[in-house]
């Protein structure tokens, strides 16, 4: 009866192992286009940091911010959005007073998934994944989605051996043959999470490798210690490790997602 489980157990972790293995045959591909770009290809702002460090999310949360502390947003720790100058500076402040609508004020958390999704921060992206410094977004997703795949699987061969004994009522020695069977999908897919963690898990984030080379070296810049500097300083922050950095905790509460 043990073999029932065992089936299913195999067939998940094989395909979850095959598409893990074909993404990291993409991976390398990628890295070796990424090698022939030189990242002075694009110029590294503020928002391409953001991007690089947390994605298209980061770099509205950092636009919001920025708004905000310039008085033309008001972010209320209900999870309210207002529109206090509704002249933007840039195209992406204008995009964002534009998609907060005429009424001037909607829900952060439906402007930050709009935004998110808006040519505007998209285009950030895709200059940085053409410099070779950013995952391109799909390639990105893809392989999160497929990573999680083989550690489901993984879980799952975990679970169907346990019902496999538990249903089948082995004792003592018994136990030997299912547990050799199945050590097989789990050897498969703990070997495979092992070699993702060397050769995929770079493009489970943001940036490339190349881009998180210049991640590591992006500091905040402090001069003499005037106001611009501060609040430049603390605007890397945020890009680098998003609204948890703010010193204000109403501005934080404004960032958290809130239920509807």
């Amino acid at each position: 009866m043990w073999l029932l489980f065992l089936i299913p157990a195999c067939v998940a972790a094989v395909l979850a192992c095959l598409r893990l293995v074909r993404m990291t045959a993409a991976a390398d591909a990628l890295a070796d286009q990424d090698l022939l770009r030189p990242p002075e290809a694009v110029g590294i702002g503020l928002y391409e940091t953001a991007y690089l460090a947390g994605g298209p999310d980061r770099v509205v949360e950092l636009a919001l911010v920025l708004m905000a502390g310039r008085g033309r947003l008001h972010l209320a720790h209900t999870g309210w959005t207002t529109v206090v100058d509704p002249k933007g500076r840039s195209r992406l402040e204008r995009a964002i007073i534009a998609t907060v609508g005429p009424e001037g004020q909607c829900r952060t958390d439906e402007l930050r998934r709009a935004m998110a999704e808006h040519p505007t921060v998209l285009e950030i992206g895709a200059r940085l994944s053409l410099a070779g410094l950013a995952t391109p977004a799909p390639v990105q997703r893809d392989t999160v989605v497929v990573v999680r795949h083989v550690r489901h699987a993984l879980l799952l061969t975990l679970v169907l051996l346990a019902a496999a004994l538990s249903l089948s009522g082995f004792t003592g020695g018994d136990t030997l043959a299912p547990l050799a069977w199945f050590s097989l999908p789990l050897i498969l897919t703990s070997g495979t999470l092992l070699m993702a963690r060397v050769d995929v898990y770079p493009y489970t984030r943001w940036a490339s490798p190349i881009g998180q080379e210049v991640l590591r070296e992006v500091r905040p810049a402090r001069q003499h210690g005037l106001a611009d500097d501060e609040e430049r300083e603390l605007l890397t922050a945020v890009a680098m490790n998003g609204p948890a950095a703010l010193p204000d905790p109403r501005l934080r509460a404004a960032l958290r997602p809130h239920r509807t």
